[in-house]
């Protein structure tokens, strides 16, 4: 199983290698200006780079995982092509990786994390029109049990809750549709409609935040924060000035379930609301709340109310890096219960120049002995009794990273990193986890687009250039 795995994703990685040259080098670079920095359409034509700005003149790229905006001044290593009056983007990640998780519930796997996206924006009636879609060989590559990562939970394989893994990504992550178009000058409107897409609750899903982008894992606190970017069935609707943007959902409050290739049943049962403001170029701040409608398929009769708010800062790190930082903070209350779990991390990442990068991420959350199902003797090590379901354990996670990029194109990159992770439990789990402070570890290839370096700039104007 896993040589199968292998031999996935290094198929992927030869097609992402092979259709880089078809994708021209027009991904803005982080010593780029922001869009309403840029020339007048009339000297974009002759630019190799045909970058269409939403309403307002705010830049797509703000735009991260759903209708999440991220901080002007970092970016999202992507390619862009003129195809007609369309501009189409692509961005994607591919990791080939040795995961080695510790402890007696650790285990080892070889396997990929991968993901796609293909956006494609043209200007319709007045306004923007953007079709986009994500899709993931994750139930392949990694399997319908997921990635081992100690202290992670949520969803389920088999009819059992998962834990000490973390769930694989459905194969369609996303298939949606956003128009936005200004009301005057100042103000204006958007609506986005997906069977398969995000809600405005969580913050920047952890695969398109500047400051986790490189990192191969998930947050433990994935289930507090932001977990809902991948619901089936989505309906939001938004009015937003050049810096803050007030949205509302309606959308299917169900985690996927273990059946990773199709569509689940498309419901909207559930709504939230989310207030986003970029006050400058650096930063992006958010709060969102939501009501979860039966979240849990083994728990259906169990609703949740789900409160969110982060914190995003980006700059410019010399001709080719940037430094991004994230402080996010969830907090999940279920109906008919009094207790309320909070989940928060701080991560960061410092794309230092073209050949090296660095992260970190800390992590605190409260887990309960269901989520951990530490309620199961059948889960449990011989002789460790098992705990209430409803008590609830503080635990926390350091993780540490470095990126060294070993092979260049002129469209992608391939980098060689490792991770480790020290994770710390209470006294009361040290029998479970064999230890208090279970280690976890990763060695990996990425390989994703490049961003725009400056021999990819030539032929533009003099004054668009860095």
């Amino acid at each position: 199983m896993q040589s199968r795995r292998l031999v996935v994703g290094a198929a992927m990685f030869t097609v992402l290698v092979a259709s880089a040259p078809l994708l021209s080098a027009q991904d803005p670079m982080p010593g780029m200006p922001g869009m309403h920095d840029m020339p007048k359409p009339d000297t974009m034509s002759a630019m190799a780079m045909p970058m269409m700005s939403g309403a307002l003149g705010i830049p797509m790229d703000r735009m991260a995982s759903g209708t999440t905006w991220i901080p002007d001044a970092v970016r999202l290593p992507s390619r862009h092509v003129a195809a007609g009056e369309w501009d189409v983007m692509m961005h994607g990640f591919i990791f080939g990786q040795y995961d080695a998780q510790g402890g007696p519930r650790g285990d080892t796997q070889f396997g990929s994390l991968n993901w796609a996206m293909l956006m494609a924006t043209h200007k319709v009636a007045g306004g923007i029109f953007q079709a986009r879609t994500m899709l993931s060989l994750d139930p392949l590559t990694v399997g319908g049990r997921g990635y081992p990562l100690l202290l992670q939970s949520g969803e389920s394989y088999g009819g059992a809750p998962l834990h000490d893994r973390q769930h694989p990504h459905d194969f369609l992550m996303e298939l949606g549709a956003i128009y936005e178009r200004a009301f005057s000058p100042d103000i204006a409107w958007s609506l986005y409609a997906a069977p398969s897409g995000e809600p405005a609750l969580g913050p920047v899903a952890f695969m398109h935040r500047p400051s986790a982008m490189d990192i191969p894992t998930a947050n433990i606190t994935h289930h507090w924060q932001d977990a809902t970017h991948i619901s089936f069935g989505v309906l939001t609707g938004g009015l937003f000035t050049r810096w803050a943007k007030l949205e509302g959902s309606v959308f299917n409050g169900r985690e996927p379930d273990e059946r990773r290739w199709n569509i689940d049943p498309i419901r909207l049962d559930s709504y939230s609301g989310r207030l986003t403001a970029n006050p400058s170029a650096h930063w992006s701040l958010s709060a969102g709340f939501g009501y979860l409608h039966s979240p849990e398929g083994l728990h259906p009769e169990e609703s949740m109310h789900r409160a969110t708010a982060s914190i995003l800062h980006g700059t410019r790190v010399g001709t080719d890096g940037q430094w991004s930082t994230a402080l996010i903070w969830g907090a999940n209350s279920h109906a008919g219960q009094t207790r309320t779990t909070h989940g928060a991390l701080v991560e960061s990442e410092a794309v230092l120049d073209s050949r090296n990068t660095v992260f970190g991420r800390v992590e605190y959350v409260q887990k309960s002995g269901e989520e951990l199902v530490l309620d199961t003797q059948a889960e449990l090590p011989t002789g460790v009794a098992a705990f209430g379901r409803d008590r609830v354990f503080d635990v926390e996670s350091l993780a540490l990273g470095y990126i060294r990029e070993v092979g260049h194109w002129k469209w992608a990159t391939i980098g060689l990193g490792a991770e480790g992770a020290l994770n710390v439990v209470p006294t009361a789990l040290e029998d479970v986890y064999g230890s208090r402070t279970p280690f976890g570890g990763m060695l990996f290839l990425r390989l994703r687009p490049r961003r725009a370096q400056m021999e990819d700039m030539k032929g533009m104007p003099a004054h668009a250039q860095h």
